[in-house]
């Protein structure tokens, strides 16, 4: 996947933004307020950070070299991703795993809001 369709599919969900809060290369995606995905625009090869369940963190980290701690975040949640040489749906599944997990976290308020939106 390349960095297009990943935004692409990730501005399907409902309630995703996007900014450049921290740099002009580092793309955020956020549910609502939250963070769930960060891609670095200009890095080659493509890598994406999304949040994880810590359980599934430690067995995606084992099972694939392309996975590993988040760089400056904490890496008990967060995985940086290099898509590189990974399956579409793995790569697709991570991505919702992350936004669920935010959207989850979310108050049940802002829940019903964007279910209604």
């Amino acid at each position: 996947m390349d960095a297009n369709e990943i935004l692409d599919y990730c501005l399907a969900k409902k309630a995703v933004t996007e900014s450049f809060p921290f740099d002009n290369e580092t793309l955020v995606l956020k549910v609502d307020t939250k963070m769930f995905l960060l891609m670095g625009l200009e890095r080659q090869p493509l890598s994406i950070n999304v949040k994880t369940d810590p359980e599934w963190s430690a067995e995606l980290r084992e099972q694939y070299p392309q996975i590993t701690g988040a760089y400056h975040m904490n890496k008990t949640h967060w995985n940086s991703v290099a898509v590189d040489g990974l399956k579409r749906d793995l790569i697709l599944k991570l991505i919702d795993h992350s936004y669920d997990l935010v959207f989850k976290s979310l108050t049940k308020k802002v829940q019903n809001t964007i279910n209604n939106f």
